[in-house]
Protein backbone atom coordinates (compact mmCIF):
# COMPACT_ATOMS: atom_id res chain seq x y z
CA UNK A 1 0.00 0.00 0.00
CA UNK A 2 2.77 2.41 0.95
CA UNK A 3 4.65 1.60 -2.24
CA UNK A 4 1.56 2.30 -4.34
CA UNK A 5 1.15 5.65 -2.63
CA UNK A 6 4.77 6.54 -3.42
CA UNK A 7 4.31 5.54 -7.06
CA UNK A 8 1.11 7.59 -7.29
CA UNK A 9 2.87 10.61 -5.78
CA UNK A 10 5.79 10.21 -8.18
CA UNK A 11 3.39 9.97 -11.11
CA UNK A 12 1.59 13.14 -10.01
CA UNK A 13 4.88 15.01 -9.68
CA UNK A 14 5.92 13.87 -13.14
CA UNK A 15 2.61 15.00 -14.63
CA UNK A 16 2.92 18.38 -12.90
CA UNK A 17 6.45 18.84 -14.29
CA UNK A 18 5.26 17.97 -17.82
CA UNK A 19 2.36 20.39 -17.54
CA UNK A 20 4.63 23.22 -16.38
CA UNK A 21 7.09 22.61 -19.21
CA UNK A 22 4.23 22.54 -21.73
CA UNK A 23 3.01 25.89 -20.44
CA UNK A 24 6.43 27.41 -21.24
CA UNK A 25 5.96 26.54 -24.90
CA UNK A 26 4.53 29.55 -26.65
CA UNK A 27 5.86 32.16 -24.23
CA UNK A 28 8.12 34.92 -25.54
CA UNK A 29 11.51 35.00 -23.81
CA UNK A 30 14.11 37.76 -24.17
CA UNK A 31 17.29 37.02 -26.10
CA UNK A 32 20.12 37.56 -23.65
CA UNK A 33 22.90 38.05 -26.21
CA UNK A 34 21.76 39.81 -29.38
CA UNK A 35 25.36 39.69 -30.66
CA UNK A 36 25.17 35.89 -30.83
CA UNK A 37 26.18 34.88 -34.39
CA UNK A 38 22.98 32.89 -34.92
CA UNK A 39 20.78 35.83 -33.87
CA UNK A 40 22.74 38.05 -36.26
CA UNK A 41 22.21 35.46 -39.01
CA UNK A 42 18.44 35.56 -38.38
CA UNK A 43 18.49 39.38 -38.61
CA UNK A 44 20.49 39.31 -41.83
CA UNK A 45 18.08 36.74 -43.25
CA UNK A 46 15.09 38.97 -42.41
CA UNK A 47 16.57 41.97 -44.22
CA UNK A 48 17.59 39.88 -47.26
CA UNK A 49 14.11 38.35 -47.53
CA UNK A 50 12.47 41.77 -47.20
CA UNK A 51 14.71 43.11 -49.99
CA UNK A 52 13.66 40.23 -52.30
CA UNK A 53 10.03 41.36 -52.36
CA UNK A 54 9.67 43.74 -55.34
CA UNK A 55 6.60 45.38 -53.77
CA UNK A 56 8.86 47.11 -51.26
CA UNK A 57 11.45 48.41 -53.70
CA UNK A 58 13.83 48.34 -50.78
CA UNK A 59 17.57 47.98 -50.66
CA UNK A 60 18.14 47.79 -46.93
CA UNK A 61 21.52 46.90 -45.48
CA UNK A 62 21.52 45.02 -42.19
CA UNK A 63 23.33 46.88 -39.39
CA UNK A 64 22.62 45.10 -36.09
CA UNK A 65 20.07 43.41 -33.86
CA UNK A 66 19.04 45.82 -31.11
CA UNK A 67 16.90 43.45 -29.06
CA UNK A 68 14.78 40.39 -29.53
CA UNK A 69 12.69 37.59 -28.16
CA UNK A 70 12.21 33.93 -28.99
CA UNK A 71 9.14 31.73 -28.82
CA UNK A 72 9.20 27.94 -28.92
CA UNK A 73 6.64 26.63 -31.39
CA UNK A 74 7.14 23.92 -33.98
CA UNK A 75 10.62 25.37 -34.28
CA UNK A 76 11.44 28.86 -33.00
CA UNK A 77 9.95 32.26 -33.72
CA UNK A 78 12.36 35.17 -33.50
CA UNK A 79 10.89 38.64 -32.94
CA UNK A 80 13.76 41.05 -33.51
CA UNK A 81 14.15 44.79 -33.42
CA UNK A 82 16.95 45.48 -35.86
CA UNK A 83 18.69 48.43 -37.43
CA UNK A 84 19.02 48.62 -41.19
CA UNK A 85 20.36 51.33 -43.47
CA UNK A 86 18.51 52.69 -46.47
CA UNK A 87 19.54 55.69 -48.63
CA UNK A 88 18.01 58.08 -46.08
CA UNK A 89 19.90 56.61 -43.11
CA UNK A 90 19.57 53.98 -40.41
CA UNK A 91 16.07 53.02 -39.28
CA UNK A 92 14.68 50.41 -36.90
CA UNK A 93 12.45 47.56 -37.96
CA UNK A 94 10.62 44.70 -36.27
CA UNK A 95 11.05 41.35 -37.98
CA UNK A 96 9.37 38.05 -37.19
CA UNK A 97 11.21 34.97 -38.48
CA UNK A 98 10.13 31.36 -38.04
CA UNK A 99 12.97 28.82 -38.04
CA UNK A 100 13.11 25.03 -38.00
CA UNK A 101 16.86 24.35 -38.00
CA UNK A 102 16.54 20.57 -38.29
CA UNK A 103 14.83 21.15 -41.66
CA UNK A 104 17.14 24.03 -42.68
CA UNK A 105 13.98 26.15 -42.89
CA UNK A 106 13.52 29.89 -42.26
CA UNK A 107 10.56 32.06 -43.19
CA UNK A 108 10.06 35.78 -42.81
CA UNK A 109 6.58 36.21 -41.33
CA UNK A 110 6.53 40.01 -40.99
CA UNK A 111 8.78 43.03 -41.35
CA UNK A 112 7.76 46.58 -40.47
CA UNK A 113 9.30 49.87 -39.39
CA UNK A 114 9.19 50.83 -35.71
CA UNK A 115 9.41 54.34 -34.30
CA UNK A 116 10.59 53.86 -30.73
CA UNK A 117 12.81 51.13 -29.35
Amino acid sequence: MRRQLHLLLLLLLLLAALLLSALAIGEWNPIKDVRNPHVKEIGEFAVAEFNKDPRHGADLQFQSVIKGETQVVSGTNYRLILAARDPAGVKNYEALVWEKPWEHFKQLKSFSPVKDV
